[in-house]
């Protein structure tokens, strides 16, 4: 019994050991649809105006909103410092709020986000420039597909983390 046991345990080591490197071995390479691609430019970007901090809130009620719309941000080098759910749902337009008297933020953090709602709201309690409160009509930008035909390795879990 006893060397059943120190056998199960020593196959049980080298089969953790055997994930571990070969994770971190196929993290050298990109899975075969993974196509490394600039992101579709809208028609801002926070270049040339320093650090905007920017809170991102899901007032429209569909899942992942916040979490898609903080990609989309940071992809455009806005610094996203919070996203979550807003108190309420239900709220159909996307508004972006200037919470520091930054208009030019809040209008890039707008043109970015592919909306024109910019009201100023400051409060000098938050530590951001820049709120955002999504509404269900904000479209994220389309994710990329994967293309059919090329096989992934059975053992690769990158391809069930999206």
């Amino acid at each position: 019994m006893g060397e059943r046991l120190r056998a199960l345990v020593l196959l049980g080591v080298v089969l953790a050991a055997g994930i571990f490197i070969g994770s971190a071995v196929s993290q050298w390479n990109p899975l075969p649809q993974q196509e490394i691609v600039e992101p579709p430019p809208r028609n801002f970007t926070a270049a040339g105006l320093g650090r905007v901090r920017v809170e991102v809130l899901n007032a429209g009620g569909r899942e992942d909103m916040a979490r898609l719309a903080t990609d989309h941000l940071r992809d455009r080098g806005f610094d996203v410092v919070y996203f979550g759910n807003a108190e309420e749902f239900g709220q159909d337009s996307t508004i972006v709020l200037d919470r520091v008297a930054r208009p030019e933020a809040a209008a890039a953090v707008a043109r970015a986000l592919g909306t024109d709602w910019v009201e100023s709201q400051s409060d000098t309690t938050l530590y951001l420039d820049v709120t955002v409160r999504l509404g269900r009509g904000w479209i994220p930008d389309a994710p990329v597909k994967e293309s059919e035909g090329e096989e992934v390795p059975w053992w690769d879990i990158r391809r069930f983390l999206r």
